[in-house]
């Protein structure tokens, strides 16, 4: 593992400028943390109960943990072939593809609801597709799986391709040398040592999956028992006052989120070695 390189503090301006840099890691972290702890001090064990045995939060979180699972999965069986393709590959209208990975990053996530929604229900193709495949998709379970796709693939993909990028190509060159196909030195070279990064973007993925809300309640709406996932029964325990409840459902996203960012920069670390 390469050693940590520390800035050296030579004098009193050093002493100030290290102090003020330090003074807002601070301030932010605290005021993080405030917020974590307030609402951990607000809930009562009523809400935790409540929490733990409503048959209609365990159908949300057992809705949550599969359609985030199946997402992940689809996610990375598009992030791997696309992220290698577009770290390693030159094509026409590459600039383009690449812009529009990113794309569902960088714009209101409750415009993919509201664009899958127009798309099924006021185009030919969506109610082809609805109506003639049988593929129903507005206000149905499956419906959750395609948003949670087309809000969170993006991450995939970006993490697959700086994986790919981050591994030498020397390193296949010298394997086709050796008499291995593109599809060897791919498999047995490039994707071995790319792994850890890839890993890190499926569960970047599963995290903002997890806690979607905007475009599911456009798209899938949040039916109880049927489309409710654990984002949205936080807003329809609020919304009825229930906000103890709320809290709790939110401090336990809080921790996954907190986990999956833990085993990522854990991953990280393991890159680096």
């Amino acid at each position: 593992m390469k050693d940590v390189v520390c800035t050296p503090i030579r004098g009193w301006r050093d002493r100030v400028f290290a102090a003020a840099t330090l003074f807002f890691v601070a301030a932010f972290v605290a005021f993080v943390l405030v917020l974590i702890v307030t609402d951990a001090f607000y809930i009562n064990a009523k809400a935790v109960i409540t929490v733990l045995t409503s048959r209609f939060i365990r159908h949300a979180l057992w809705m949550s943990v599969w359609t985030t699972f199946a997402t992940t999965s689809i996610a990375l069986l598009f992030a791997v072939p696309m992220g290698y393709a577009l770290s390693r590959f030159r094509f026409p209208g590459r600039l383009l593809a690449d812009t529009l990975v990113d794309l569902p990053v960088v714009f209101p996530p409750l415009v993919i609801g509201l664009t899958l929604l127009v798309f099924f229900s006021q185009t030919s193709l969506g109610r082809w597709i609805q109506e003639d495949l049988g593929l129903e998709f507005v206000f149905q379970p499956k419906g959750i799986v395609l948003c949670q796709f087309l809000a969170a693939s993006s991450f995939a993909i970006r993490s697959a391709k700086a994986a790919f990028d981050s591994v030498d190509r020397r390193l296949e060159d010298v394997a086709l040398t050796l008499g291995c196909t593109h599809w060897d030195s791919f498999r047995r070279v490039c994707l071995p040592l790319a792994r850890n990064g890839i890993v890190a973007g499926g569960i970047l993925t599963w995290a903002r999956a997890f806690g979607l809300f905007g475009p599911l309640m456009i798209f899938v709406g949040s039916f109880r028992g049927r489309t409710e996932v654990l984002s949205t029964t936080i807003f329809l325990e609020q919304s009825v006052g229930n906000l103890e409840v709320a809290l709790a459902i939110a401090l336990l996203l809080i921790f996954m989120a907190l986990v999956a960012i833990t085993i990522i920069r854990l991953l990280g670390g393991s890159v680096k070695s």
